[in-house]
């Protein structure tokens, strides 16, 4: 009986698995079809037709001449978002400083050791190459992120490091651990972190960590635009003070809401 039990619940798993493999690459590729994503993940069509009619009937994917993600996770996406500590101050700020800087501004936080985008605003000058609101991106990549990690425990920084493929994402990126953790030192001491064509050629951003009164990382407030703009005062000097006071004024009315 203990031995059914077992097998019953791998099976279970790998159902799941299958089910997770089918719905990512119907995400990742904007639409498939049942023979298309099974001659993809080497899946029966029985199998993924079975899970995508599963998949339909609770909603969250249609059926138009190919499958598709559906709206029932805006909402799953929504309450995710939502629940984070701080996250509705968070996007008006970024709204704020969109106008301010007439750039790209952006919120965001730490899941599962990478940062996910929750919030952007674009100003009137700003660029539209950033990814869409949840996606993801390594941390050591971006000036967010790099702000996040350089305020975490050093426990949590090495857990992070552990979990993390040092991709070069562009010949600028951060591929060596000695060096992240050379630099997260310097951002900890000056307390906000740039972020010079390592996600994106041609783009650079500042960014700063934001805190709870007990210290724990909320998530990362950054500007972002091209690096020939993106020069000189504006970028050591005038943008990082900006962002270090819209900080605080935000880390302020998260602790008194």
């Amino acid at each position: 009986m203990v031995e059914n039990d077992a097998i019953d619940g791998m099976d279970s798993v790998g159902s799941i698995e299958t089910l997770f493999d089918i719905l990512e690459h119907v995400h990742q590729t904007g639409g498939a079809t049942v023979s298309a994503i099974a001659a993809e993940l080497d899946y029966a069509k029985s199998t993924v037709h079975r899970h995508l009619v599963t998949l339909e009937q609770r909603g969250y994917v249609v059926n138009d001449d190919g499958y598709y993600v559906g709206l029932r996770f805006l909402e799953l996406g929504e309450d995710a978002r939502n629940r984070r500590h701080g996250y509705q101050l968070a996007k008006e700020k970024v709204e704020e400083l969109a106008g301010e800087t007439e750039e790209r501004v952006q919120f965001l936080v730490e899941e599962h050791a990478e940062a996910v985008y929750i919030h952007r605003a674009l100003g009137t000058r700003a660029v539209r190459t950033d990814p869409g609101i949840g996606k993801r991106v390594p941390l050591h990549a971006t000036a967010s992120g790099k702000a996040m990690m350089a305020s975490m425990p050093s426990d949590k920084v090495s857990r992070i490091i552990e979990q993390t493929q040092f991709v070069a994402v562009t010949d600028e990126t951060v591929t060596d651990e000695e060096d992240l953790r050379q630099e997260l030192g310097e951002i900890r001491e000056r307390g906000y972190a740039f972020n010079r064509e390592e996600n994106l050629d041609g783009l650079h951003a500042v960014g700063v960590p934001v805190r709870n009164p007990d210290g724990s990382v909320i998530g990362g407030l950054s500007v972002s635009g091209p690096s020939h703009r993106f020069t000189g005062e504006l970028f050591e000097e005038e943008l990082p003070t900006l962002l270090l006071g819209a900080a605080n004024e935000l880390e302020l009315n998260i602790a008194h809401s």
